[in-house]
């Protein structure tokens, strides 16, 4: 039995279906690009633009999914063909809603500060004709003109290619039949982009890291401080290499976290 589509029309009819509450879903993309969101009302009308424009033949589907119990992000979209969901806060778990809603062969799982470059479904046509790769993701890009920021992206880019586990901020993208058989990503506190990584390359499965940039804010180095954020990240991914629990390794972030989960103030026009 077919699952039922859900649409929002005038009246903004919505289904709960599994815990979560979904909003117009389209019938038969190819590729799913999915947004984990926590207060990204002031930019997520830009990003959901910037992707429109990537994609003139209409071959995706975007799938906003709010963590934020005001559902600020949600009520801030003005495009009504997006696939709106609301569900409880975590990236892991709602990057998971999201592919549970999602309809395109190829899920691309895009931060909401983050900009995919104009090649990407270019890439992902390519990506989907090579069966050897079940995933990948883009080098690493980050929005500003500082050196520093520079010489950040070319090592993160590095990186990855030499250990073949990007992270979440390079929109990694995988094969909707492998993401589901290999059950998604780990409901944990942080490093779910690396644990599922790690998971892909211990099964011994294939890659595709594409050249092409995407284009990530600096905010989270200008808000926390570039050395110490470069550090606590550091060692962040030593510990975690080394068993340290994701649940003990969030207390690093507790106070990065309690300025993004706030709600922004409301501005006067």
């Amino acid at each position: 039995m077919q699952k039922k589509r859900i649409f929002e029309d005038k009246k903004s009819l919505t289904e709960k279906r599994g815990g979560l509450k979904l909003f117009f879903i389209m019938d038969h993309p190819k590729f799913s690009i999915i947004v984990p969101a926590l207060h990204e009302a002031e930019r997520i009308n830009d990003l959901i633009g910037h992707l429109r424009l990537l994609d003139p033949e209409k071959s995706s589907e975007i799938i906003i999914v709010d963590g934020a119990p005001e559902k600020d992000t949600l009520q801030a979209i003005r495009d009504d063909r997006i696939t709106k969901i609301f569900t409880e806060m975590g990236r892991a778990k709602q990057m998971n809603s999201g592919a549970f809603a999602a309809k395109g062969e190829v899920l691309i799982f895009l931060h909401a500060d983050t900009e995919l470059p104009s090649s990407a479904l270019k890439r992902m046509n390519e990506f989907i004709n090579r069966n050897e790769f079940v995933g990948g993701a883009f080098d690493l890009g980050i929005k500003s003109d500082k050196m520093i920021f520079k010489v950040i992206a070319f090592l993160g880019s590095l990186r990855s290619r030499l250990n073949r586990i990007p992270y979440g901020d390079q929109a990694i993208f995988l094969r909707r039949e492998y993401f589901n058989k290999i059950g998604g990503y780990k409901d944990i506190p942080l490093m779910e982009d690396v644990e599922l990584m790690r998971r892909v390359k211990r099964f011994g499965k294939k890659i595709l890291i594409f050249h092409d940039r995407v284009m990530t804010s600096p905010r989270r180095w200008q808000e926390e401080g570039l050395l110490y954020c470069i550090l606590r990240n550091w060692t962040l991914q030593i510990l975690f290499f080394h068993g340290v629990s994701p649940h003990k390794l969030v207390e690093f972030y507790k106070d990065y976290e309690s300025i993004r989960s706030r709600k922004p103030k409301k501005t006067s026009c």
